[in-house]
């Protein structure tokens, strides 16, 4: 699926959804976006990870590109339920632009492409979470009607895996 070009700074833009054969031009970004989460950088795990998602079907992956094709930025959208709504849902785990790109539209391109995709699947919502502190993005989603929940408190839990 590929959107409409998009323009904004002279920049022209595209999306589109990521194959397998992506996984290579995919993985530095994912590795760049776990270390924005302090994570330690890890290559070979970034495209191990994103390889198996794609080959199994478990995420989808648009990406953002620019005239010569060359990979701006990504997100990935992990198929969910809402058991409360009894629907099908999409939650966007992942948004990332390089930093060179920010502020070209390419991360607006994304979230809109990801909307998008989510309607064509008949998705009753997307759900993400974000840092506190990333006031940046925060203005970005309210910017395209996300709306913050003050409701609910996201709690997560450590699960050691047994080797």
């Amino acid at each position: 699926m590929e959107l409409p070009d998009l323009m904004n700074n002279m920049q022209q833009l595209h999306t589109r959804q990521a194959t397998l054969d992506d996984a290579q031009s995919i993985a530095p970004l994912f590795d760049a976006y776990r270390q924005f989460y302090e994570q330690t950088p890890d290559a070979a795990l970034a495209l191990q990870f994103i390889r198996e998602r794609l080959d199994k079907q478990e995420s989808v992956i648009m990406l953002a590109e620019d005239v010569a094709n060359n990979v701006l930025g990504f997100c990935q959208l992990y198929p969910s339920f809402c058991s409360v709504e009894a629907k099908p849902i999409y939650v966007l785990y992942d948004l990332f632009v390089q930093s060179r790109y920010r502020r070209t539209g390419a991360g607006t391109a994304l979230l809109k492409a990801a909307e998008h995709l989510s309607r064509q699947h008949g998705k009753a919502r997307m759900d993400l979470t974000t840092a506190r502190t990333n006031t940046g993005a925060q203005s970005a989603y309210e910017s395209l009607g996300w709306v913050r929940d003050d409701v609910f408190y996201a709690y997560s839990k450590v699960i050691a895996i047994r080797g």
